[in-house]
Formats: structure tokens, C-alpha cells, sequence
């Protein structure tokens, strides 16, 4: 028998209609429900009296009235639980989603993240006779998944671990729901490390890097970073379908960490940082090393460029002043909430993380200071951290001042299900992950091989709950002698 959550069978037993466009409907047979996605031209969702075992070229009007109400709908999607052995009853439909308002809707995790859990839809319009419904023949119209078919009805999704939870309407996910905040995004920009090599200038205070060749010097290192590489973008386009804006360096670039392009960059919508963010903006950063500095290339910044920013936020003028402020490596952002979280570092002057704060309409900076297991500082905020929409990542051990982490801690938790790593696991690059879209416009957290083997099963379980899929692909020797992993080498674009 497949071990569906006991929360998705259990359900209302009284008939009842409520203002979220869902109505419980109690017969002998079992309780029904009819689900609207309160747009005129989407089906009524509904269950039928007996479990169907497929979809039926008909179905009679009697039928769908005793799940659909007394005025029966032109269109109705049927929603079955075929990978439920035959002795499971259906799942109540409150217990798979909820309406939120215009054009969202609250969906189980579980639909997206377990692959025995999910749901399917047929599709059947009223027949010209009216006596019946008949199955459509578009295609998609037989056995979709139940999520990609919300997607196609151009609901806006938020996964949540119980859609029926009291305090359902205060979580991230349905804030970014019901506002068209996004936390994460479809598209990013990656440099394939075509002149990959040890990079001695950032080595200076980077303790997660080891020495290996330098550009130039040791074309088999490249070219095994690259093998790598490649898998990554393979599991990024072809897997999780993520689209990916593609470009490569050479020697001459003199840029032998242009792969992680997160640093000098970085996009936001307007809406962002609820509403703090009027017009949507690209900053440019200052960077500490000059090698990293030369990775601002004016042929990716003219690609950037077509992209549609109104407003332009040039950072990288501090350069002169010796002041560094290095991206999304030092920031890691609550896009939902307006939040923004920085460790103090070398590449992270605090003044400049306030200007930051300010100057785009954020709510609140988080500032600490955090070190790694050999006592250094941790160089870049997101090797200790990641946020999504519903759930974050952080190693709070490498904050040492109790006073830094219990506000870090209690910040995060206002929001979002903590995942606290181990410093170890930090090493690891566990907090090197981030949130992206996939293909059907759902949350999956995508990290190394290395970092989702370091998790435990228990940690793996809680990010499962708030993400449709962890995706992951080896990155050994990149992030051995790079010293930075997946999220670093992934440079969003919104």
C-alpha cells in the first residue's frame, strides 16, 4: 500500500460551502467535494460518487450533479488518485489544495514531491444535448498531472506541507501566492569554466579553496571541471528545466572564477521585498580581487541589458574606496518578506549593506559574523545560508556571538522551517544551496552531490516538504579548488 500522509485522508464529513470556493458535499458513498479556481473559463474540479479507474469517453449529468452541485458547470476536470492501491479511498480535494483568492491556490507538498503521491485530472466538456459530458480531446486532457494542470490554468502555486493548517494564510509561500511575489526564478545565467584554474588571488581569505593549477597551467583540471560542469547544466535544463543563459570565458578574460558570476550581479522585479522594490533593477557589485572584478564583462552586461531593467544600481564605483560588497555571495534575500541577510566579512562592508538595504526598498538587514571550522571567516554568506519560499538553510554554530544568533535564528523561523547544519555539513557546502523554478514553475532546491549526501535523511525530508524535487549533480573538483558550489555558479535573472 502506498503510505500517502495521513493528513491527505483525513477531512470534513459535513456538507458545506465556504467563501475559498470549495465545497464539501456528503453522501452515502463518500464525501465529495467540487473545487473552483474562480475563473470562467477553467473546469469546476471535482470527485466523483465512486472511484473511477480511468478516465470514461462520458459521463452522465446525474453523476457529475451529485459531485458538482445542482448547477453543473460546461467544463469539469475529474481528479483521481491512480498510483493509490485499490483498497485506498480517494483523498478529500481539501486536503490537496485550497483557493486563496484571483488566481492562486494552496497545494499540497506532497503532490509535487513524491511521485507516488500525485494526482491526475480528465477533462470533459457538456455535451450539445446537455444529458452528458463528454471527454475532451485536446491534448492534456486525460490523466494530467494534477499540478501542471493548475499551471496550465494559470494559477499561481505555492507548495505548502498542509494546506488545511490554521495559520495557512500567514506562510511565505501563500504571501508570495496571493501578491505575485516570486523567491525564486526560472531563468539564471551561468559561465561554463571554459579557463577554469586555481584562483590564488581569492584564495587569500577563502578557506574552502585548495591549491591546484592555475589557468593555462593544468588543461586536464580544466577539463575535468568542465565534465563536471556540464552535468550540472544537463541536470539544470534537461531535468529540472530551469533555462539557462549559456556563456564561456577564455584566458585572455584573465577571470579564472568567471564560473561563479552570482558575485557581480544581481535582478529584481518590481514588487519585490513586499513592494519595497518599485521598478525592476540591476545592480552591479564591488568586487575584492581584480580578477574577479574583470568578470563585469561588457558583452554579458549588454545581454543583461535587453532584459528590460528600468533602473540601474552601480555599486562597483566603491571599488576605488577598497570597499567590496560581493552580490548574491554576500547576500542572501528574503525576495518575499523584504528581509536581507549578510554576514560581515571582507567582501561584505556592513556600510554598503545598509546603503543596500536602503536604496532598494528593503524591510530589515540581518547582519552577523560567522567562521568556519578552521577558524577562519566564512568568506561569503551563502556558504552558511540559503532562503526559499518556505523553507531555510543555516548554520547557526558559525555564528559565535549568542546574541548575533539567536536574532539570525529567531528572523528566520518567523517565516520559514529551519534546516540548521552542522559546521561540518557547512564544510560540505549544505549551505551552498539555492531555491529555482523548474519547468512547471515549481520550487526545487538545487545543490551539489557532495551537499545532499552531507544532509541527513531527516533534513532531506523537511526541505521535501516545501520544495517539489532536490536536485543535484557532482561538482567535486569545482567546489575542491574553487571553493564555491552550485548556488554559486548560478546567477539569478527575474
Amino acid at each position: 500500500m502506498i503510505g500517502y500522509p495521513s493528513s491527505l485522508f483525513s477531512g470534513p464529513s459535513l456538507a458545506a460551502v465556504c467563501s475559498c470556493g470549495m465545497r464539501a458535499l456528503s453522501t452515502s458513498a463518500a464525501v465529495l467535494e467540487a473545487v473552483s479556481l474562480g475563473s470562467p473559463d477553467s473546469p469546476l474540479l471535482v470527485r466523483l460518487t465512486s472511484r473511477p479507474w480511468g478516465a470514461a469517453a462520458s459521463l452522465s449529468k446525474a453523476e457529475v450533479q451529485a459531485a458538482a452541485g445542482s448547477v453543473p458547470p460546461n467544463r469539469i476536470s475529474v481528479v483521481r488518485d491512480c498510483f493509490a492501491s485499490f483498497d485506498q479511498p480517494q483523498r478529500p480535494l481539501g486536503q490537496l489544495l485550497r483557493p486563496l483568492g484571483p488566481s492562486s491556490v494552496a497545494v499540497a507538498s506532497a503532490l509535487a514531491s513524491h511521485p507516488e503521491h500525485r494526482a491526475v485530472v480528465d477533462t470533459y466538456s457538456l455535451a450539445p444535448g446537455g444529458d452528458r459530458y463528454d471527454l475532451e480531446a485536446a491534448p492534456g486532457s486525460v490523466a494530467a498531472d494534477l499540478v501542471s494542470f493548475l499551471r496550465a490554468q494559470k494559477q499561481r502555486v505555492s507548495l505548502v506541507p498542509d494546506v488545511t493548517a490554521a495559520e495557512l494564510q500567514a506562510t511565505t509561500p501563500v504571501v508570495a501566492a496571493k501578491k505575485g511575489v516570486r523567491q525564486s526564478t526560472n531563468e539564471v545565467l551561468m559561465v561554463a569554466p571554459t579557463a577554469f584554474g586555481f584562483n590564488e588571488q581569492a584564495a587569500q581569505d577563502n578557506s574552502f579553496m585548495h591549491a591546484a593549477a592555475k589557468p593555462g597551467e593544468g588543461n586536464d583540471l580544466t577539463r575535468q571541471v568542465l565534465r563536471e560542469f556540464a552535468g550540472l547544466h544537463h541536470a539544470l535544463t534537461q531535468m529540472a528545466g530551469v533555462k539557462v543563459n549559456l556563456f564561456e570565458h577564455n584566458l585572455s578574460h584573465g577571470t579564472p572564477d568567471a564560473c561563479f558570476p552570482n558575485n557581480w550581479f544581481s535582478t529584481h522585479p518590481a514588487g519585490e521585498a513586499a513592494g519595497g522594490v518599485k521598478e525592476a533593477t540591476l545592480v552591479f557589485y564591488p568586487m575584492k580581487c581584480p580578477n574577479r572584478a574583470a568578470e563585469r564583462r561588457e558583452d554579458i552586461k549588454k545581454v543583461l541589458a535587453t532584459k528590460g531593467y528600468g533602473r540601474v544600481y552601480d555599486m562597483s564605483v566603491e571599488e576605488v574606496n577598497k570597499k567590496y560588497f560581493e552580490g548574491t555571495g554576500v547576500l542572501v534575500i528574503d525576495r518575499v518578506n523584504g528581509v536581507v541577510y549578510v554576514d560581515i566579512s571582507e567582501r561584505a562592508d556592513r556600510s554598503l549593506a545598509e546603503d543596500w538595504t536602503q536604496k532598494m526598498g528593503y524591510k530589515e538587514l540581518v547582519a552577523f559574523r560567522s567562521t568556519d571550522l578552521r577558524g577562519k571567516s566564512v568568506y561569503h554568506t551563502n556558504v552558511m545560508m540559503a532562503i526559499g519560499t518556505g523553507v531555510a538553510i543555516v548554520c547557526a554554530d558559525s555564528v559565535k556571538d549568542a546574541k548575533e544568533r539567536q536574532h539570525l535564528l529567531s528572523s528566520l523561523r518567523r517565516t520559514h522551517e529551519v534546516v540548521e547544519i552542522s559546521l561540518a555539513q557547512m564544510d560540505a557546502l549544505c549551505g551552498n544551496a539555492l531555491e529555482l523554478e523548474d519547468g512547471r514553475g515549481l520550487p526545487v532546491m538545487a545543490m551539489s552531490t557532495q551537499a545532499y549526501n552531507a544532509f541527513t535523511e531527516d533534513q532531506r525530508r523537511v526541505m521535501r516538504r516545501h520544495v517539489a524535487d532536490l536536485v543535484h549533480a557532482p561538482i567535486d573538483t569545482l567546489e575542491r579548488v574553487g571553493g564555491g558550489g552550485v548556488r554559486c555558479t548560478l546567477a539569478e535573472i527575474f
